[in-house]
């Protein structure tokens, strides 16, 4: 191993066990294998500037913007009050209603925290009213929050596109099944659950009440529509999709809403910033360590050592998902994925896998990382919405956490499980 390798697995990992943030770590770390390996200095500022500048990524600060816009300008308890009328009488009702507003807001969000704030402020004191113990309607909450990442547009599925220089929206698209998946999966172990332990139904919704709720929550209901309608019908780009997104929902929330009001917008313009100078901060100094993993070949050196150790493409998939499921648990999620992107992506075509499948499995890998203990990030943002602790909703998650993992290898296994709406 050479002395960048070393610098980089041992010292990168030091300073994370130490308690430096992902983004400090990961930039002292290519600062000493520069010093190390003697490159020029200007190398770092130069890749720090050109690895944030790609078009795509400005749909992360929109998206992220345009998810906050909709919780404080009321659209998203518009949404939940429109799922609420359609399968609230099913058993384990409220449970279904937090899944499928959580499908309705992350087809706009495109950001699990935003997803598992925005429903949850709402969902957890309702189910808890109706019987459900806080730690459990908290950890359904993050679970939905795990759609946001699948469900196109993606803030995940955006990095991996500017990662594998590949197709944004042929790579929306790759989500939509497991998305969906996911969510009739976990609609199932509600009902189970609500079965177990003897939920009350609710009462079904009148037509009156149906009819109110699609009149007062159109303007939420068409949001998505505006969205991936423009992006698949070839009106505007991912990128410009996001913007518009914002206009919309800026316009929606002050003006027909009502619910915003211009001197809350200060307030969520800065969340918004701050939640996406945490996500360039790590793809900017990735990109010293993306130069580093090119200078040192150890894309293509790691990806002949796994072609020599294993055969079989399955072999090889199951040992990446198993590895990915480990670190994410302990990892920030885009800093996994740009660390071991082209690590990965060298894999991927050595075995000749798909690359939009294997986008596919790679972000289902990281939106599973979100919701898994101990430190996935909508764990933190269910914990902080609801006051309950890490460790009850980490107790309590533990059976979504295994419905994810089955969907997963659907789509790690059956290629055409994420490719459905692709070829």
């Amino acid at each position: 191993m050479t002395e960048a390798i070393w610098i980089l697995t041992l010292g990168f990992t030091g300073m994370v066990i130490f308690g430096f943030p992902f983004v400090f770590a990961i930039g002292m770390a290519v600062v000493l294998v520069l010093i190390a390996v003697d490159l020029p200095g200007m190398l770092l500022p130069q890749t720090l500037v050109a690895s944030s500048q790609s078009f795509s990524l400005l749909g992360i600060p929109f998206f992220m913007l345009a998810g906050e816009l909709m919780l404080r300008g009321g659209l998203s308890r518009r949404l939940i009050a429109v799922a609420d009328v359609f399968v609230r009488h099913l058993l384990g009702g409220l449970g279904h209603v937090t899944i499928v507003a959580s499908c309705i807001f992350a087809s706009i969000s495109g950001s699990a925290p935003a997803t598992t704030a925005a429903i949850g402020s709402a969902m957890i004191p309702a189910m808890a009213e109706r019987g459900y113990s806080r730690a459990y309607a908290t950890s359904l909450v993050v679970s939905t929050g795990v759609l946001a990442p699948l469900i196109p547009p993606s803030i995940a599925f955006i990095i991996w596109g500017v990662i594998a220089e590949q197709s944004i929206a042929t790579l929306f698209l790759a989500g939509i099944v497991p998305g969906l998946a996911l969510a009739i999966g976990l609609s199932s172990l509600v009902l189970w659950r609500a079965h177990r332990e003897n939920i009350p139904r609710l009462e079904k919704a009148t037509f009156a009440e149906v009819k109110d709720a699609l009149r007062k929550g159109i303007w939420a209901l068409l949001t998505p529509v505006l969205v991936l309608g423009g992006i698949y019908g070839g009106i505007f780009t991912p990128t410009e999709a996001a913007a518009v997104a914002c206009l919309y929902s800026f316009i929606v929330g002050v003006f027909i809403e009502k619910k915003l009001a211009w001197g809350e917008l200060p307030a969520v313009m800065l969340h918004a910033m701050k939640v996406s100078a945490v996500v360039m901060a790590i793809v900017a100094v990735s990109g010293g360590l993306g130069v580093i993993v090119a200078q040192e070949q150890l894309a293509t050196k790691f990806a002949a050592l796994m072609g020599s150790l294993v055969a079989e493409p399955w072999v090889m998939l199951l040992l990446l998902n198993l590895g990915f499921f480990l670190l994410a648990a302990v990892m920030d999620e885009v800093a996994l994925m740009l660390i071991f992107g082209p690590m990965l992506i060298a894999i991927g075509n050595q075995f000749g896998i798909d690359p939009i499948h294997f986008g596919a499995m790679i972000v289902t890998n990281v939106a599973i990382g979100m919701a898994t203990p101990p430190v996935g990030y909508c764990l933190f943002v269910g914990a902080s919405v609801s006051g309950q602790s890490l460790l009850a909703i980490s107790r309590a998650i533990w059976p979504q956490i295994l419905v994810m993992l089955v969907v997963l290898m659907l789509v790690t296994y059956v290629p055409q499980f994420s490719l459905m709406f692709v070829k």
